[in-house]
């Protein structure tokens, strides 16, 4: 469950791209795996299918790093948003049962919550009731890996008041996907994941997909971590507080199931799904645009406790992907352009990593505190063991991986730092713009 919405930046280009007849460059992508599991850069899984079809599977990394316990493709990650659309399913079938309607105010359910008289389901659905995000708020970390009850929740939620005016505009929020929990759970009478099985995963046939709870290793359920020295396992935050906005866990198979069901017709209406494909101001129904080259798929990403999602539908070319991450030292949207390089037929690049390894006694004298006058953030450089980490004012530290003498990435942020030790200074490039640091002297 993200905190903010995380499109999955995808290159356009001009060229012409046939979804007919083309060749799965299997081979190719089956060596780019082969790369970042030998480099121990990437731990996931993913899944492609064709014309319902699953043709394409990888898993690589671990699902316990402390027992070296592997993960396979039955495997269960936390999916994070992608929780959204089986949401926004579950709303449109009680909107063809008649158990709800798209202009239904807020108020019948909880007339406490700020502008509840003008909310409708569909600002919820759209992230245009301007609902704060509560995942934002600045207390969020101290209290998210213990339980909440729905009156405590949405009491927090309440608290956090409105940031807009309903319909005027969308700014993604979490608030919204809870309270559509709540209500979904208040007018079918059941529990989210009874309503889950009941009209997705049972009807389906999705044996790995169910809302989560504690992490156990012991059925097939994957860890999340961080890396430092080495892979640290990241905290949990209890699935009583995303719910339906990011509960669910799920396999990359099951998902490209899911995610054909629904473009097939299976689980929706057709006038049901049009709506869900229907953009305003960038967001349909638990779904947005992802493009790749010329071409438009619909779906949504993923993050939650550094677990990292991403599934899309492609319509006219009956496709499906999904890409579940539990750990990574390289930025997954390359790893999401290869694949769907490979299965379209676009050129991508096998990865490069340096094994460039400096001595500690080149490492030491850049570490300390940099500042610039490009913008407010300072940046404190700190060794440990044989590996040095940056950490931005407010932020968590991050592990850089040395390239060149003094020259350093972190490639899931799309960072290099360049250090001058004689001139106590660094470059940091990211996003295309470059910063100049200067290192604070210490007194």
């Amino acid at each position: 469950m993200s905190t903010k919405i995380s499109y999955l930046l995808l290159f356009l280009f001009t060229m012409q791209l046939s979804v007919k007849g083309q060749q799965f460059n299997k081979a190719k992508l089956d060596s780019f795996f082969d790369i970042l599991e030998a480099k121990d850069r990437f731990m996931g899984s993913v899944a492609v299918s064709k014309q319902g079809k699953i043709i394409y599977r990888r898993s690589l990394g671990w699902a316990d790093f402390s027992k070296k316990q592997k993960v396979n493709e039955n495997t269960l990650y936390r999916i994070g948003s992608i929780s959204k659309t089986f949401t926004a399913v579950l709303v449109m079938k009680a909107v063809e049962e008649g158990k709800l309607q798209l202009d239904q105010k807020l108020r019948s359910f909880f007339p406490d919550q700020p502008n509840a008289e003008k909310i409708t389901i569909e600002h919820l659905l759209r992230h245009q009731s301007g609902i704060a995000n509560f995942t934002d708020d600045s207390s969020y970390l101290s209290w998210n890996t213990t339980p909440q009850s729905m009156d405590e929740l949405t009491a927090r939620i309440a608290a956090m008041g409105s940031v807009f005016e309903p319909g005027i505009k969308a700014e993604y929020s979490n608030s919204n996907y809870v309270l559509l929990t709540y209500i979904l759970q208040k007018v079918m009478g059941s529990y989210f994941s009874t309503l889950l099985e009941h009209y997705i995963t049972k009807p389906l046939g999705l044996e790995n997909t169910r809302l989560g709870g504690k992490i156990d290793v012991s059925r097939n359920e994957c860890k999340s971590y961080g890396f430092g020295e080495s892979w640290v396992e990241e905290t949990e935050t209890d699935m009583s507080i995303p719910l339906g906005a990011g509960a669910i866990v799920s396999t990359p198979s099951d998902l490209v199931k899911f995610s054909d069901a629904l473009m097939g017709g299976k689980l929706l209406k057709p006038e049901s799904f049009k709506l869900m494909c229907t953009l305003d101001r960038g967001f349909g129904f638990g779904l947005f645009s992802i493009p790749f080259y010329e071409m438009n798929a619909f779906g949504h990403t993923g993050g939650i406790d550094g677990f990292s999602s991403v599934f899309s539908l492609f319509k006219e070319a009956d496709v499906s992907f999904a890409l579940f991450s539990n750990g990574a030292r390289i930025d997954n949207n390359e790893v999401s352009i290869a694949v769907l390089s490979a299965l379209f037929e676009k050129p991508f690049s096998l990865p490069e990593f340096s094994d460039y390894a400096p001595p500690i006694a080149d490492l030491e004298p850049l570490t300390g505190l940099y500042a610039s006058s490009q913008m407010p953030l300072k940046i404190t450089v700190s060794l440990s063991g044989a590996t040095l980490s940056a950490q931005a004012t407010g932020q968590s530290a991050f592990p850089l991986d040395p390239i060149a003498p003094n020259r350093f990435q972190f490639l899931p942020g799309g960072i290099e730092m360049i250090f001058n030790p004689a001139e106590q200074s660094m470059i940091l490039n990211q996003g295309g713009a470059t910063f100049q640091f200067k290192k604070e002297l210490t007194k």
